[in-house]
């Protein structure tokens, strides 16, 4: 597998965590440097991570975890989403809609997002692919499209204001519908 398209898979699987990214920050969560790091950095991290984890399972159990990984992803996404979304309705929002930047919020938007590079990693285990390359690759750019993310999310929030909430939980249900069906259905 060439370089070029190392850095193809590493942006497509970035997209995800971007998306998120863009809605947290437009949500009004990740306006500091720190919570643009961290949201970057887990993203990153989790996608660097979660090939090579596939990786080293290798072809033995693609099977197993083919079965479900969609609704995980899905599963996770929904939750956070649907939160996001019921927030918005709800009186309390400021006071009940978890920092997407923060806590086992963020690691399980981290997770979530990252599952599609463990399958990646899965198919790696079947090529002739330098997995290190690949995990670096996948985890740095992923880290720089989050922060770029973030930053358009900010601009976003400020033009559309607070309804943004709801558009970001629909955006995050939304990726996980496209998960579960790019899985049911194009599988």
């Amino acid at each position: 597998m060439t370089l070029f398209e190392l850095i193809l898979i590493a942006i497509g699987l970035a997209m995800d965590a971007s998306a998120v990214s863009m809605t947290a920050a437009a949500s009004g969560f990740a306006h500091q440097r720190r919570q643009v790091f961290r949201l970057a950095f887990h993203f990153g991290l989790f996608q660097g991570v979660m090939p090579l984890i596939g990786w080293f399972l290798g072809s033995t159990v693609v099977e197993y975890i083919e079965k479900w990984d969609h609704w995980v992803a899905f599963t996770l996404l929904a939750i956070v989403g649907g939160r996001m979304v019921a927030s918005w309705f709800d009186k309390l929002a400021e006071k009940t809609i978890s920092d997407p930047t923060r806590g086992w919020t963020l690691i399980t938007l981290s997770l979530a997002t990252s599952i599609d590079a463990l399958a990646v990693g899965l198919s790696f285990s079947l090529l002739d692919v330098d997995i290190w390359l690949a995990c670096i690759l996948i985890g740095v750019i992923t880290f720089i499209l989050s922060i770029i993310a973030t930053r358009l999310g900010l601009v976003a929030g400020r033009m559309i204001g607070k309804g943004v909430e709801v558009f970001g939980g629909l955006i995050l249900i939304g990726i996980g519908l496209r998960i579960l069906f790019t899985h049911i259905y194009l599988s």
